[in-house]
C-alpha cells in the first residue's frame, strides 16, 4: 500500500538511535525527507542514511533551539508536513531533578515542537504524532516522574487533535510497551539490573521486548494522509503487556 509519504518532510526528535532512528528510516523509506535531531551521533547517522535526510546536533529542552530548527527545515525544505516528537530524558524515579528532566524534555519539547510546528502544518495539513508510554497508562516502576509526563503527552496531544481538527491537522500518540535495542534503556538493565529485566520479560505475553522497527510502523501509519480519519488517539503497541481496556 501507498502511504501517500513520497515528497513530505518529515521532522523527528531523538533520530540517531532507538525508536527514533527507526522511524527516520521507515519515513524515508516511504519516500519522505526528513530532517532529525540529536544531542549527539548526528553527522555519523546523516552519513548512514543518505541525502533525504538532515540532521541537526541540539538539546531538545533549550527552546529556541527547537524553534530555529523547525524555521530552518521550513526554509531548507519549503515545507513541514509531518511532526514526530519522540525525545525521553527516561527520568525514572521521584526525586526532583526527575521531575524537571521530565518535565523539560518529555512534556515540554512536545509542546514546544508542536507550537513552533503548528503554523507550517496548518499551511500543509500535516500530521503530528507524539511517542508517549505504556507507563503513561498505567502504575509500574515508572510511575513517577516517566509515566507522569507520559500521560501528560497524550492528554496534550488529544487536546490538539481537538482544537486543529477542523484545519486539516491531525495529532495523535504512540505508547509503546518494552523496547529493547543495543545501547537502550532495557539493554542497560538487562546488564545492569537483571532481576527487574526478568521481571519485565515475564510481564510480556509474546515472551520478548518490541523492536524499535515496529513501534515505528505505527508512527508511520499515523503520519501517512492515509489514517486521514485518525486522529485524537493513543496507539497501544505492547504486545498485550498492558492489561486495561481502552473504551
Amino acid at each position: 500500500m501507498d502511504l501517500q509519504l513520497t515528497g513530505k518532510v518529515a521532522m523527528v526528535t531523538g533520530g540517531t538511535k532507538g525508536i527514533g532512528r527507526a522511524v527516520v528510516e521507515s519515513l524515508l523509506a516511504e519516500g519522505a525527507r526528513v530532517a532529525f535531531c540529536a544531542r549527539t551521533g548526528v553527522e555519523e547517522a546523516e552519513a548512514e542514511l543518505g541525502p533525504d535526510a538532515a540532521g541537526t546536533a541540539l538539546d531538545v529542552a533549550d527552546g529556541a533551539a527547537l524553534a530555529a530548527w523547525v524555521a530552518a527545515t521550513k526554509e531548507r525544505f519549503g515545507s513541514v508536513d509531518v511532526v514526530v516528537a519522540n525525545v525521553s530524558a527516561l527520568a525514572i524515579g521521584s526525586g526532583e531533578d526527575n521531575w524537571r528532566a521530565g518535565f523539560e524534555v518529555d512534556l515540554m519539547h512536545t509542546v514546544r515542537l508542536c507550537e513552533a510546528a503548528l503554523p507550517h502544518l496548518l499551511e500543509s495539513k500535516g500530521a503530528i504524532v507524539a511517542v508517549s508510554s505504556v507507563s503513561g497508562r498505567e502504575i509500574d516502576f515508572a510511575k513517577d516522574a516517566y509515566g507522569t509526563m507520559k500521560a501528560a503527552i497524550v492528554h496534550y496531544v488529544a487536546g490538539l487533535a481537538h482544537e486543529h481538527a477542523a484545519a486539516g491537522v491531525r495529532a495523535n500518540s504512540v505508547s509503546p510497551g518494552n523496547t529493547y535495542f543495543p545501547g537502550g534503556v532495557w539493554a542497560g538493565i538487562e546488564g545492569g539490573n537483571p532481576e527487574l529485566f526478568s521481571t519485565a520479560m515475564g510481564l510480556n505475553p509474546t515472551g520478548r521486548m518490541a523492536s524499535p522497527e515496529e513501534i515505528a510502523y505505527a508512527v508511520t501509519m499515523l503520519a501517512s494522509p492515509r489514517a486521514s480519519f485518525i486522529t485524537g488517539t493513543n496507539l497501544v503497541v505492547d504486545g498485550a503487556l498492558t492489561r486495561g481496556v481502552q473504551l
